[in-house]
């Protein structure tokens, strides 16, 4: 008798634990995941807060990871099973932003570096691998 109490108990609290995920929750999952498997089309700019100016942008399919070193790992996928990784040190005066890019058709392979400091010349670094 006792078990089957405690299987009723476990059945119901399954049922309200399973019920309470909201889909904005369940979307904000499964875009994370898409972007985390190189589906979607992002910018990331790292800015300077004290200039306002970026430093850097990359365009492309990537994944974003923060290591314990504070600094964010963009790995980027340029072709079917190759990758690159760039570091962005975080400190107190650099932040990012993230923008998702994919309502607009991308080549799934297009990458694209930009380094956009005040003092030097600004360049782009593209990959047609």
């Amino acid at each position: 008798m006792k078990k089957r109490i405690i299987t009723i108990i476990l059945a119901t609290v399954m049922v309200f634990a399973l019920a309470g995920c909201r889909e904005s929750e369940k979307v904000a999952y499964n875009v994370s995941q898409q972007a985390d498997n190189f589906n979607i089309t992002r910018r990331l700019v790292a800015i300077n807060t004290r200039t306002d100016k970026p430093v850097l942008e990359v365009i492309g399919n990537f994944a974003i990871l923060n290591n314990s070193a504070n600094e964010l790992e963009v790995v980027v996928e340029v072709d079917k099973g190759r990758y690159k990784k760039h570091l962005v040190y975080l400190n107190e005066w650099i932040t990012y932003t993230v923008e998702d890019l994919s309502g607009v058709f991308a080549d799934p392979y297009h990458y694209e570096v930009n380094f956009l400091p005040q003092m030097i010349q600004p360049f782009t670094v593209i990959s047609d691998d």
